[in-house]
């Protein structure tokens, strides 16, 4: 995949499309007839970001560590348990499901598995069309010219109207998908690991479609995905999620050249470089397991697997802060001055 120039974000002085603080969600376990909670998952442990717009934020990490829990949440398909939600300055998280529907327009998501996510019993054309019935928008003889618009624009043919979604193959389902997010014009769709159920090749195509989307439209997108040379490409910032909790957030550039967080350092070693005249320095394994998301570790989540930890990170959670202007960080590691490269110990879990 190709470098390319994705649409300039916005500065810092204008007013975020989205703003996000302390975030949280946390799922109840019940047990017994009576159903009582004897326990939290902490899926999303009070994280805050904000997407300017036209920019795209990339929200990576290891399965289960909450990113889909996140999109979800800043969307209200689910409840939050706490925190802010606010679109275009205005908070959205009291809202009821009613009091949602204008916000509805302004906001879409594209799923995972692009197959699971449309109605095998509606024909391609009704899936993309249905969001223009629900909200009003046209009907009749416009719905469909809109639809197959829709359809033109993101490289299906309109006479595929017709088809249903078992007759797709995955790309073109996905793209369906996308189609049916654009419908209702919105400014921000959320991408929950939209590209990573497709093959190579397609996810190419994609991607491109999606990165030419965004200049066409100037649409904002959360990016969730767990592959880095993906997010880098689409990406204006990268936000790095660890156990429920956003680690480091900073420009792409900087993230990929000088990661101040060592999850963020184990997950730059392990992305392949193709050229094998590059020389890298050795992979970092992190030694155990992720914790359980119900029991989460003491002071920093990170500190069970960290090969920098201190005694201070098994006993006090770091505080996430701006270590230097736009990059963001929560480690002890760094004080008034970020540390970089990582003082790599002679005894850290490295592996070939």
């Amino acid at each position: 995949m190709s470098e390319t120039t994705t649409a300039p974000a916005q500065g810092s002085n204008s007013s975020p499309l989205l703003e996000v603080q302390g975030l949280k969600k946390h799922f109840p376990i019940r047990r017994g007839v009576l159903s009582r909670t004897v326990g939290q998952v902490y899926a999303v442990d009070g994280i805050s970001f904000h997407i300017n717009s036209g920019e795209t934020l990339g929200l990576v990490g290891e399965s289960g560590c909450g990113k889909s829990t996140a999109g979800k949440t800043v969307l209200k398909l689910i409840e939050p348990t706490e925190g802010t939600i606010k679109v275009n300055g205005e908070d959205i998280t009291p809202l009821k499901k009613a009091d949602m529907r204008p916000f509805r327009r302004e906001m879409q998501i594209i799923f995972q598995d692009p197959y699971s996510s449309l109605n095998p019993r509606m024909s391609a054309g009704a899936i993309v069309g249905e969001p223009l019935t629900i909200h009003k928008i046209a009907s009749g003889k416009e719905k469909e010219e809109r639809t197959a618009a829709l359809f033109e624009r993101v490289g299906l043919r309109a006479e595929m109207m017709a088809k249903y979604p078992h007759e797709f193959s995955g790309g073109q389902r996905q793209r369906i998908g996308i189609a049916r997010a654009l419908a209702l014009n919105p400014k921000l769709i959320i991408g929950d690991e939209p590209v990573s159920a497709l093959d190579v090749s397609i996810q190419a195509q994609v991607i491109n479609l999606l990165v030419d989307l965004q200049e066409e439209y100037n649409l904002s997108y959360l990016f969730i995905a767990h592959d880095l040379a993906v997010v880098e490409y689409i990406s204006h910032r990268i936000a790095v999620m660890y156990l429920g909790k956003i680690v480091e957030m900073t420009d792409k550039t900087t993230l990929f050249t000088k990661p101040l967080h060592p999850y963020t350092e184990a997950l730059l070693s392990a992305v392949p470089i193709p050229d094998p005249s590059i020389k890298r320095d050795k992979r970092i394994i992190l030694k155990g397991d992720v914790p359980s998301p119900i029991n989460p570790p003491s002071g920093c989540h990170f500190h069970t697997r960290c090969p920098y930890v201190m005694d201070q990170c098994k006993l006090e959670e770091p505080a996430y802060r701006e270590i230097v202007p736009g990059h963001f960080v929560a480690c002890h590691l760094h004080g008034d001055t970020p540390t970089w490269p990582l003082p790599r110990p002679e005894a850290s879990a490295t592996g070939a």
